[in-house]
């Protein structure tokens, strides 16, 4: 059984996708030979909490615990909504007060990688006790934060340990890096600490095909892709909406306005009156204001649900029972190696898929490779239409469905075997 330490910043309670990837590979790993200690922040400051991922932790693992100094704890004295923003890794197109701009700078310039750097130090010392103490095979690091990264290369360099650093997200070709308001100084310091990162460590994991390509430029290291998934062990039994409703789950914020698709609602919905009779657009998670004005403004907002942030029990239900299943990502060149983790949710879902997002995105891949359901540009308007009409006549016939292949590779437990791979290949 290999020991593995994995140092995470999200962990139960804590909501949302960034929880989910290395809980349920925890929650596997020893079937695959691998005995998982987790190192995690004594008192985080999570923007999202969901109980209910407390109930997938093995009760017998070994849990870490060590203090973290948030400046986010402090900031939130100013403006307590624009932190919790931040510390989500949200960050506003446009900031609207010099308070927020001067948030963006102090965030960009003095937190080198992130708000979480100053948990380097502590956690390095820390930890080479423990390891000097009680060996482990491999350490694991997990990033954003971007700053944990950090840990591994100092473990590595002073315990000579083997090391895989994984990446949920790109680092500097994230969208949102360029509205940081770094200088170029900070700039310069953000690309030097993820080339040593990528030299450093042993192995590279990430999410997407384009993130192996792009860190593929920076090293010659061994770089796996290994993606997000879904769990077979939470088997959803609902029954269909009668409403024809076109779902999305999670955070719809305002770069990721599908107007496209409104526009195209809205035609629809004009030239047949029982669509816009049957027509339910439902949002379980933040929705920009920004977006709530476009459906008014396409005279959607009557056909829309609201829902706020839900359990991910609950979104599971709602993907379930949904007729359609919306995926939008930002139309732009630096998302196209993001694969949000809800597409393998809706993988599981077995509902039809409608994805929006950039010309060359990895996510247009896998919807095709899965056959689950139509990926579409932006400029895809008339085939959008075309979809869209085709969907409402099958489930105008009761027959609105599809019949996706492969899904099985995206499982947790076949991603978790992977993972376990790469750590019994390491050299």
């Amino acid at each position: 059984m290999k020991r593995a330490l994995i140092v995470t910043y999200y962990w139960p309670p804590a909501g949302g996708p960034g929880v989910q990837r290395w809980l349920k590979f925890v929650k596997y790993f020893r079937e695959f030979g691998v005995e998982p200690i987790v190192y995690i922040p004594e008192n985080p400051s999570y923007p999202l909490v969901d109980e209910n991922f407390a109930n997938e932790v093995p009760s017998d693992i070994e849990i870490l615990k060590h203090p973290i100094k948030e400046p986010y704890h402090f900031a939130s004295a100013f403006s307590k909504k624009k932190t919790k923003q931040m510390s989500s890794g949200i960050i506003p197109k446009k900031e609207s007060s010099a308070i927020e701009k001067l948030m963006l700078y102090v965030r960009g310039n003095f937190f080198i990688p992130d708000a979480r750097v100053g948990w380097v130090k502590p956690s390095v010392k820390f930890l080479s006790e423990y390891i000097t103490k009680n060996p482990v095979d491999v350490l694991i690091t997990t990033g954003p934060p971007h700053s944990l990264h950090l840990i591994g290369m100092q473990l590595k360099k002073e315990l000579g340990i083997k090391w895989i650093a994984d990446f949920r997200d790109p680092w500097t070709t994230i969208h949102y890096h360029k509205s940081l308001r770094l200088n170029k100084a900070s700039e310069r310091k953000h690309k030097e600490l993820e080339a040593a990162v990528l030299n450093s460590a042993d192995t590279v994991v990430v999410t997407s095909p384009t993130t192996k390509m792009e860190f593929g430029r920076i090293t010659n290291k061994p770089i796996a892709v290994i993606t997000n998934g879904f769990d077979t062990s939470e088997e959803i039994s609902v029954s269909l909406d009668a409403k024809f409703s076109i779902s999305h789950i999670g955070s719809l914020l305002s770069e990721r306005n599908p107007e496209v698709l409104w526009q195209t609602l809205r035609k629809i919905s004009e030239e047949i009156p029982s669509f816009k009779e049957d027509l339910q657009l439902k949002f379980a998670g933040a929705v920009s204001e920004e977006i709530k004005k476009s459906l008014d403004s396409n005279n959607l907002i009557m056909n829309s649900v609201f829902t706020g942030y839900v359990s991910h029990s609950e979104a599971l239900k709602m993907q379930n029972q949904s007729q359609l299943l919306l995926l939008v990502e930002i139309d732009s060149a630096e998302t196209k190696a993001i694969i949000p983790g809800k597409l393998f949710e809706y993988l599981a879902a077995r509902r039809p898929i409608i994805a929006l997002g950039p010309k060359g995105s990895d996510i247009k891949g896998i919807v095709e490779e899965t056959q689950a359901g139509t990926y579409f540009n932006y400029s895809d308007a008339e085939a959008l239409e075309s979809e869209m009409l085709r969907y409402y006549s099958d489930f105008k016939n009761g027959s609105l469905s599809i019949s996706s292949q492969g899904i099985e590779k995206y499982s947790r437990r076949e991603l978790t075997r992977r993972m376990a791979l790469t750590i019994q290949n390491l050299q």
